[in-house]
């Protein structure tokens, strides 16, 4: 068995982002990956108004998906989990998906079709230059405030402009009703409200709660490999 993981909005380096909850895996003979984001600037081309967006994240991630034949068990973090609904569609070496504090996508739906009339604060949209970001000041209370301090420091070092199109791009076909699917909600989550978690989470087939912020791979990484070695 492997994971994928595949991460959020606004930020770069998967393997940091991961790097606590695949230690936990290995400790348990479970290997794990975490696939660049070309939207996020993880490529060839710069995010931007004709920068890569959804497909090409997409793509991305089925490439690596389909480069094993290793029985495989995603895991779509927040919006990575519009990224891995598509992805994994007709993937035969996929057997579970797992979508943590994320959105779990119908077809046609985007992350705009989850949006609020107004921005959150902790979010900046620079329409002109055609990205979006996390508000570095913010940064902190609203989505690491459950983590030690070094993992704070290092997850601010790692935010990322991302192409702004991808707030609109929708998904084409998702995987998940296919495949046994596991919603974690996240109880203390200050970025992915609960009550909005816990309503993608009627679409999963199994639902766990921890009692976390945004991140519980970095916060909470042996519950987190807990729930994941527990999908054999």
């Amino acid at each position: 068995m492997r994971v994928v993981f595949v991460h959020g909005a606004c930020v770069r380096d998967g393997d940091w982002w991961w790097h606590p909850a695949a230690e936990a895996l290995r400790e348990r003979g479970i290997g794990s990956v975490a696939p660049l984001l070309p939207s996020c600037g993880e490529g060839d081309r710069p995010a931007g108004t004709d920068g890569p967006g959804l497909p090409e994240d997409v793509a991305a991630v089925r490439a690596v998906l389909a480069g094993s034949d290793e029985p495989t068990v995603v895991v779509g973090h927040s919006y990575g989990g519009i990224v891995a609904a598509e992805a994994a569609v007709g993937v035969k070496s996929v057997r579970h998906l797992v979508f943590v504090s994320s959105y779990l996508p119908e077809p046609g739906e985007s992350l705009s079709t989850f949006g609020a009339a107004e921005p959150p604060p902790f979010l900046d949209f620079d329409p002109e230059g055609g990205t979006f970001g996390a508000v570095p000041r913010l940064f902190a209370e609203t989505f690491v405030q459950d983590c030690p301090p070094d993992l704070v420091r290092a997850g601010a070092d790692r935010l990322a402009r991302q192409t702004i199109a991808v707030t609109q791009q929708p998904v084409r076909q998702v995987a998940w009703p296919d495949l046994p699917t596991t919603y974690v909600v996240c109880t203390d989550d200050r970025g992915t409200p609960v009550a909005a978690q816990r309503e993608f989470a009627r679409r999963a087939d199994k639902v766990v709660e921890l009692p976390t912020g945004h991140h519980p791979f970095l916060s909470r990484p042996q519950a987190v490999a807990d729930i994941l070695a527990g999908l054999r």
